[in-house]
């Protein structure tokens, strides 16, 4: 039987795929952009029918329906990273939280105890040979597909087909076929703090350097500063529009990279639909999974690495809270600690925590005499090379508690810091 052949007689309707997932089965679904959230909406309309189905994935963009107090029993939604559409329902005891490394997720997927029973993904067009790309999500969802019993695709014609990692045809179980925007981020708003911030870091960068970064304010702010550098690399979990703006630039070429030379390297996207198109076929950018991607001696092949990544909180001992508020579970650990452990095994590689000074509009510091109580530490203390906020960046690493204190103080907001040089006094006996 031929591919296409084989893709026509399997071709169902979302009401059709929604049909086959039984009360207590768990459900893998696509990653952030690459969430098929036709087939999820059309799961929660059948919610009167279930119990106890599980639905698992990082971070969200759609509305998250299944997370909605009626549907509780229903559904439950489990997983590492929490966003707009989950973070309510962890918060009210309605979902779980499951603290894992983003690099080790999919080995959690390959795990005997935790079996899972479909796979909803996203993936592009066919070529000619019957293969698929996953596009904007490989990332753990590749290892969910070949985990699951039973794989259902949504093929949409906008997901980019890119290089790296990709599925035959005949390995998904049933399609449907879906012309559909993929969902795209808004463009940050990059105001004096985080020009600041970027500045501070493009100092740090290197012509020739590989670069991790996230999205947000911050990594755009830093990319555009970086328009006079040369041969630039990316080995990053992400990209957004400002990596795509470089390179289009010349900017980034990766001609110096030791890892996958000349190649934009990723597991995942998120951006604009300018972004997603120019994706497409583009030979310059390979996506793979996140087990790859993200695994520090992998992470470590490519010299001079720098990562850098954000914050929410950062103490007096350089402790990082990234992922927490006080003891409410905001985010997650992402590819932070992946990367941050990684550039250990890079040559010449450096990590940056970078992070506005203050937050609810500067009535509280972000460097911190010690963490919330019961806030739990991201980044440890023995992990962190450089912190970066609009007032300068404190090198870190293998300085003494006092040298520690005094850097972190001096990019703290002024008006904070009298009161943490008493804190560093009082809390740790330390003169600063």
């Amino acid at each position: 039987m031929s591919w296409k052949t084989y893709l026509a007689e399997r071709t169902i309707t979302p009401e059709q795929a929604a049909a086959k997932v039984a009360s207590g089965n768990r459900v893998v679904t696509g990653h952030a952009a690459g969430s098929p959230d036709i087939l999820i909406n059309a799961l929660v309309n059948r919610a009167a029918e279930l119990r106890d189905v599980e639905i698992v994935h990082l971070v969200a963009l759609g509305e998250c329906r299944y997370c909605a107090p009626e549907h509780e029993g229903s559904f439950r939604y489990n997983g590492p990273y929490l966003s707009g559409g989950t973070r309510k329902a962890v918060a009210e005891c309605r979902a779980d939280f499951t603290p894992y490394f983003f690099h080790q997720v999919p080995e959690l997927l390959r795990s005997p105890d935790f079996p899972v029973d479909y796979a909803f993904i996203t993936v592009s067009l066919p070529d000619e040979d019957g293969k698929v790309s996953l596009g904007v999500a490989v990332d753990y969802t590749l290892q969910g597909a070949l985990s699951a019993k039973t794989v259902i695709a949504v093929i949409n014609p906008n997901m980019p087909y890119i290089k790296g990692a990709l599925m035959d045809v005949t390995d998904i179980d049933y399609f449907v076929q879906a012309d559909v925007p993929l969902f795209e981020i808004p463009l940050p708003k990059i105001g004096e703090v985080e020009k600041a911030i970027g500045g501070h870091i493009a100092a740090l960068i290197k012509d020739g350097d590989c670069l991790q970064l996230g999205i947000g304010a911050i990594p755009d702010a830093v990319l555009s500063c970086l328009g006079d550098k040369k041969e630039l690399g990316i080995h990053s979990e992400m990209i957004s529009d400002g990596v795509m703006d470089l390179a289009e630039k010349g900017v980034i070429t990766g001609s110096r990279k030791s890892l996958h030379p000349g190649k934009i390297v990723i597991t995942f996207a998120m951006g604009s639909s300018k972004l997603y198109r120019w994706m497409d076929k583009n030979p310059v950018v390979e996506s793979y999974p996140v087990d790859y991607v993200n695994d520090p001696r992998v992470i470590g092949k490519n010299d001079n690495l720098i990562s850098i990544n954000s914050a929410l909180s950062v103490d007096l001992l350089g402790q990082v809270a990234a992922d927490s508020v006080g003891t409410q579970v905001f985010s997650g650990v992402g590819g932070q600690v992946d990367f941050v452990r990684g550039v250990r095994f890079s040559n010449g590689g450096l990590s940056i925590i970078a992070m506005p000074s203050t937050a609810s509009k500067g009535k509280i510091s972000r460097i911190s005499g010690v963490l919330s109580p019961g806030q739990p530490v991201t980044t440890s203390r023995y992990d962190v090379d450089h912190v970066v906020t609009e007032h300068g960046v404190a090198a870190l690493r293998g300085k003494t508690m006092v040298q520690r204190a005094k850097a972190l103080i001096s990019i703290a907001a002024p008006e904070f810091r009298e009161q943490l040089a008493r804190e560093a006094c009082d809390v740790y006996g330390l003169k600063v």
